[in-house]
């Protein structure tokens, strides 16, 4: 439980379940300017603060340096998404470093299961096909077979960190692109865990991969 000391916090009952919510109204009720003006990242970023208050990582400061629009240039926050997003390219060495870290672990007698990704984390291979055949029926399933024969290795490892780590989803090759993946079948727009609801926020390791509605 976290300090909640704009008295922000509220329950929210459905779909036959009730859920923790964080108000941004509570703020304005205290006096702190007319919230529902801010721009919709920083009301975000303000849910954010108002659920992860905990006193050390966010203050009650920080909440209040956000919500009257003060906090521009002057104080880094602290910003805890709800999912990471990775691609194959950036994502191997992911599951490589979390790999040593479980060598590491049992190196010291201690159980390398308990290293898994602190968020859930979605990793789309879609940067690893290339274009060899094309204009036939067949082109695809051409493509797809010298793309696994190509990163045999590399799928390997995947499916393995898929099957070892909490937190942790594979899409597999040839099921499209990150961006429409994300788009369609990752992103919840309302994100509920640990019987709370709340934003979906997301941090990725490409370009544009995050965009929803961007």
């Amino acid at each position: 439980m976290g300090k909640n000391s704009f008295g922000a916090a509220a329950k929210l009952r459905a779909g036959g379940h009730e859920y923790e919510y964080f108000r941004l109204a509570s703020l304005a009720e205290r006096g702190m300017g007319s919230v529902e003006r801010l721009p919709f990242s920083i009301k975000i970023l303000l849910e954010n603060l108002l659920r992860n208050e905990d006193g050390r990582r966010v203050s009650a400061d920080d909440v209040e340096l956000v919500a009257r629009g003060e906090g521009a240039n002057t104080k880094e926050i602290s910003f805890m998404p709800a999912r990471v997003l990775l691609q194959d390219f950036t994502g191997v060495p992911c599951v490589v470093d979390l790999a040593a870290m479980r060598d590491a672990l049992a190196a010291m007698g201690s159980d390398p299961n308990l290293a898994n990704p602190l968020l859930p984390a979605d990793l789309v291979i879609d940067h690893s096909v290339q274009v060899d055949n094309f204009g036939t029926a067949q082109a695809f399933d051409l493509n797809a077979a010298l793309e696994f024969q190509r990163n045999r290795e590399r799928y390997m490892l995947l499916r393995w960190g898929q099957t070892a780590f909490q937190n942790f989803r594979v899409v597999p090759p040839d099921t499209g692109i990150v961006h429409q993946v994300n788009l369609e079948y990752l992103a919840p727009v309302v994100f509920r865990a640990n019987g709370q609801a709340y934003p979906d926020s997301v941090v990725g390791t490409d370009s544009h991969n995050t965009m929803v509605n961007g």
